[in-house]
């Protein structure tokens, strides 16, 4: 019996006879902001989800290094049995107080955390309404969960305001959006969507994957960007693999609602545990983020910069507000081709085209990190502008 593999999602080998293929570049040695890739040399990154330039950190590193001495590299299993250590609870506790809320959970990755909670919090006879552009995770979450899956259109709050009048006054209703969106890099309205969630009685959950540590005037996120009270969101998720330079999710809220996802999310249930190397990074990263403020400045800074010299040559960044800047090229070739320009140019930088974006919404994705300097910034939008003018996106 033959069993036939189905097609991947992208024509792959295409991309690779054309010279478009990009996509796990290997990466041999890291210095800061410059990265060195096989085959290529070293190249300028704009690609990275160290928006803090945190990797590599000596007093991140030193805690990891020391957990480790103690530990060892692994767990004993999963954190309901015999994988929680005094790193994991000091962790919760960490992330609690940095989300002023009563408690937290860590679970082993962000997309993980996304799907096993959105499933433990809602199921048959139950609606899940989602922004139409949240990320994978929220939607294998929502689609798994069982509960009626509803989406509103971007940032509409108006209709999510009418999805939730026609719903049954009694039925659990949990809204989720992505605090900023990782392909746009503008902010979800919270203030409006707060204010429609208490008026409805819906639940609301917020993925800070990309906003902990980038918006807000100390990185603190969503809720201090919009200066709002600690409990405007009632379930707070991030990740510990971008501004915090780990890996793994979390859930903050109300201590009963995490002592409930602790014993319902079979995620969490089922996985094996953190390694405890990794808690202790995770832990030590909070610290730094909130000490070493000037991080967060120097971020906002360069995003406003970078935005403000592709503005000069009339590149559009579509709707970002954050260090996310798409630099929008219209179909996917010619952001392929752009990407490509770049990166025989030392950009490290990607194409995101459809499907994963719509047709005619192909782009380069620039992510912006407080580990550039103005010369780099100032080049790199040279290389994209350059490229730009040769491919007719600009005049």
């Amino acid at each position: 019996m033959t069993f036939r593999l189905p097609p991947p999602n992208w024509p792959i080998e295409d991309l690779k006879c054309e010279g478009h293929y990009f996509y796990e570049s290997v990466i041999t040695e890291l210095r800061g902001s410059r990265v060195e890739v096989e085959g290529r040399g070293e190249m300028l990154m704009f690609s990275s989800y160290s928006y803090l330039d945190l990797l590599q950190h000596p007093r991140i590193d030193a805690a990891a290094i020391e957990a480790i001495r103690l530990f060892g590299t692994g767990t004993h299993g999963v954190r309901l049995l015999a994988g929680t250590t005094l790193y994991h609870k000091r962790l919760e506790a960490r992330i609690a107080a940095f989300k002023q809320t009563e408690a937290a959970m860590v679970l082993s990755n962000g997309f993980l955390t996304n799907a096993t909670v959105i499933d433990a919090l809602v199921g048959r006879g139950d609606y899940v309404i989602s922004d139409k552009l949240n990320h994978a995770s929220i939607v294998d979450g929502c689609q798994q969960s069982g509960a009626r899956f509803l989406r509103f259109d971007h940032n509409d709050i108006g209709r999510l305001d009418e999805f939730l009048q026609t719903l049954p006054s009694d039925s659990n209703k949990l809204v989720i959006a992505d605090a900023v969106f990782s392909m746009d890099g503008d902010i979800f309205n919270l203030p409006a969507a707060v204010e429609v969630c208490r008026r409805r009685g819906a639940f609301l959950m917020i993925d800070e994957a990309h906003s902990l540590g980038v918006i807000g005037k100390t990185g603190r996120g969503i809720e201090q960007h919009f200066a709002m009270p600690s409990d405007s969101v009632d379930v707070k998720m991030g990740t510990l693999s971008k501004a915090i330079p780990c890996i793994g999710g979390y859930i903050a809220g109300r201590a009963a609602l995490i002592e409930v996802l602790k014993h319902r999310s079979r995620g969490y249930i089922y996985s094996a545990s953190l390694p405890v190397g990794l808690v202790a990074a995770a832990e030590a990263a909070f610290d730094v983020l909130e000490e070493e403020t000037w991080r967060v400045e120097r971020l906002h800074d360069n995003d406003a910069f970078m935005k403000s010299e592709l503005h000069k040559v009339g590149l559009s960044t579509h709707r970002s507000e954050t260090a996310v800047i798409p630099i929008m090229c219209g179909t996917n070739k010619i952001a392929l081709d752009m990407a490509k320009l770049c990166q025989e140019k030392g950009l490290f930088i990607q194409a995101i085209t459809a499907p994963v974006v719509p047709e005619g919404e192909a782009r380069l994705r620039c992510i912006v990190t407080a580990a550039h300097s103005r010369e780099e910034l100032r080049f790199a939008a040279s290389v994209i502008a350059t490229a730009a003018r040769e491919l007719g996106v600009v005049p």
